[in-house]
């Protein structure tokens, strides 16, 4: 038996930028130990896995070392597969079910914009060991459940970071989030992502970051329509609506190829 199988770069609308998913379309529901196989084989950020279910499809993603709660840009990559294999009409929305609740996705002018729960963060002090590994002293340092988020005053600090990921996973913690204001008029703020402690050092563009990202710049800036660069070495443009306790996140998506996985 053959599984559908595409690498999508999404948050882009150019082939080799943004961060790259790979999708697989299931007909039910598959082990976990393949799964976990098959993104480890892979070797990308993440690797979503769908299957049609009541109401929608079920969406599980996996990096190549574990499962993971919610990922934005390899949502953003089933849902454009979807679309684009034509399972799903292009004017309806997709609904998910995943680990973190239900997510929708639909196509909203030329984005495909995602509907997330907020996150908000608190206040945190951090080590001296951690500013170390990070590799600049922050402004402001904040924590959303087990994720942090550093401010700098300018975008140039967070492009030259070269953080030592084997200290950061010396520390308690999932992933981190740098982020300054935009240097240019088209971006409202910049941000990069690490995770070493989940087995991707840098994410080039972390569309479930900016759940806590855009809510945290909205209330800085008074504005609830946002645009970022994520200054990854490929880079991705994420936009962002907040409407209460909801992030509207979008970007753009292009399928690079399709193929099959020849058996389970």
């Amino acid at each position: 038996m053959s599984i559908p199988i595409y690498q999508v770069d999404a948050f882009t609308d150019k082939l080799f930028s943004g961060n790259p998913a790979a999708v697989v379309l299931l007909e039910g529901q598959a082990e976990t130990t393949w799964m976990q196989s098959v993104a480890r084989e892979m070797n990308l950020s993440e690797t979503a896995f769908v299957h049609p279910q009541q109401g929608g499809y079920h969406l599980q993603w996996f990096t190549p070392q574990v499962e993971v709660d919610l990922c934005g840009h390899a949502t953003l990559a089933s849902a454009h597969i979807l679309w684009q294999t034509g399972l799903v009409k292009a004017a309806e929305t997709i609904r998910f079910f995943t680990r973190s609740g239900w997510l929708s996705a639909s196509q909203r002018n030329d984005l495909i914009e995602m509907d997330f729960h907020s996150a908000q963060v608190v206040p945190v002090d951090v080590t001296e060991e951690i500013i170390t590994a990070v590799g600049a002293r922050p402004d402001f340092t904040y924590i959303s459940g087990d994720k942090w988020l550093f401010e700098y005053s300018e975008a140039s600090i967070i492009r030259k970071l070269k953080p030592d990921f084997s200290a950061l996973k010396n520390h308690t913690g999932r992933a981190l989030s740098v982020t300054a204001p935009s240097s240019t008029p088209e971006f409202d703020f910049v941000s990069r992502y690490f995770a070493p402690w989940v087995g991707i050092d840098e994410d080039p563009v972390t569309g479930s970051a900016h759940c806590i990202l855009g809510p945290y710049w909205a209330q800085k800036l008074g504005k609830n329509h946002l645009t970022a660069y994520q200054v990854s070495a490929r880079g991705g443009i994420v936009h962002m609506r907040i409407s209460g306790d909801r992030t509207y996140v979008g970007g753009q998506a292009v399928t690079l190829f399709s193929g099959e996985i020849l058996s389970l």
